[in-house]
This record gives C-alpha cells, structure tokens and sequence, in this order.
C-alpha cells in the first residue's frame, strides 16, 4: 500500500511528462484500481503489455524524483509546516500559563494562519 501512495504522488507530481498511453494505464491502475487484466482488456493489448507499460512509466517516476526531488521537497516542507503548527500551539499552552500576553497570543495566530495558508496552497 506505501508503494501505491508513493507512486501516486510520484504521478501526481510528474505524469505530465509520461506518454499519453502511459499516463493513462499508470491513472487507471493506480487512481481508479483497475486490474492489469480490466486495462488490457479496455486497451486491447495483452496483461503482460500493461504491465510492461506500467513498469517503464514507474521506472521514469522514480528516476525523475531521483533527479528533481519535488516529491521529497514537498513532503519535507509538509513536515516542516506540522512542526511549525506545533510549535505554536506549545508557545500558545505555554503563554497561557505565564500570563496570557496578548502581544504573543497574535503572533502565534498569524504563524498558524500563515501555516494553514502554506499547506491548503501545496
């Protein structure tokens, strides 16, 4: 199941650059779960031709992350904005218990606000 997420947001982030015929029998295998036998059938080509297909597109996935990286970036920065957000909430709980500083009380909304902003933009 972590392979078939990984090469989702590998898709997502690099389909466009995969063939017409690829991109479609990578969508229908991996967003609509389709067998390799039900693609074979709607491409009328072979199981073993589907597979093969897939195969490649997954092989370009993979080396056009290991040379871009936006997928590791992405993720990266997914858990960067989850510190973030933590680490206000700890400064909000923290505030709250020494004396209740408005001032900071702002300053943390603005930083979860511009958290929450960043992550709804990815």
């Amino acid at each position: 199941m972590a392979k078939n997420m990984e090469m989702a947001l590998l898709f997502d982030f690099y389909g466009d650059m995969l063939t017409e015929k690829q991109r479609d029998m990578v969508g229908l295998y991996y967003d609509n779960d389709l067998s390799l036998s039900e693609i074979a059938e709607n491409a009328g080509i072979t199981r073993q031709g589907v597979r093969d297909a897939i195969k490649r597109a997954e092989a370009q996935l993979l080396e056009m992350e290991d040379r871009l990286g936006l997928a590791r970036r992405f993720r990266d920065m997914q858990a960067g904005l989850a510190d973030i957000s933590a680490a206000a909430a700890e400064i909000s709980d923290f505030n709250q218990h020494q004396g209740a500083s408005v001032e900071i009380e702002m300053r943390v909304s603005k930083i979860r606000m511009l958290a929450a902003q960043l992550a709804a933009d990815e």
